[in-house]
Order: C-alpha cells, then structure tokens, then sequence
C-alpha cells in the first residue's frame, strides 16, 4: 500500500524475490544431486526489505533466503557441508549474480 500496489496482486519485490528464492533452489538441487544427496522437501521462508540504496532510491535493499531442506535415502549431510552446498548454490545462482541486493542464506536441515 505504500507505494500504491494492489494487494491481490504480486508487488515487484514479492516477484524478485521469488527468482532469488526458486534459482538458489534450483541450483541447490543440482549441487546436491551432484553429491548424492536426494532431497525429499525444499521449503523457503524468504524475505526482501524494500528501502532506500545508498543513492536514497528506492530499491530492494535486502533479501533474506531461509532454505528447509529435508534429505532421503538415509544420507544427510553433515552441517559444515550443508552449509557448504548453500554456499555453492548462492555463488552459481545467476539471479543472485544479477542484482545489487544484498542476499543472505540461513539454511536449516529440517
């Protein structure tokens, strides 16, 4: 509402922030598959801040990407190396290498 959009609508930032969200997704799959791991859930509860850049316009400032991941096959990985696949991801994920926005993984093994 502030900045005069539709509520029954997807806004830009909601819109952006989901092509962040489904690319990490996406490669993390690839990276993980590439391991062996079978993922059996992937659940996000992302977040974009929408505020002023450096330059005072309007722009998303942040987004925040907060991956659940559920492993199968009775081989999940240990938790440096978790981490390590989400890093991975986020460093391939070429959405998150076209955009300013600051973006942040915290991810958990569910």
């Amino acid at each position: 509402a502030d900045y005069g959009g539709n509520p029954a609508h997807a806004d830009p930032e909601q819109l952006l922030l989901s092509a962040l969200s489904s690319c990490h997704m996406l490669t993390f799959l690839a990276v993980a598959a590439n391991r062996g791991y079978v993922v059996e859930s992937y659940v996000d509860a992302a977040e974009a801040e929408l505020g002023k850049d450096a330059e005072g316009r309007t722009a998303v400032t942040a987004a925040l990407l907060r991956p659940g991941v559920r492993f199968g096959a009775g081989n999940v990985p240990a938790e440096d190396e978790y981490q390590r696949l989400h890093e991975r991801a986020h460093k391939a994920c070429f959405v998150a290498n076209s955009v300013r926005t600051s973006v942040r993984v915290e991810a958990r093994i569910e």
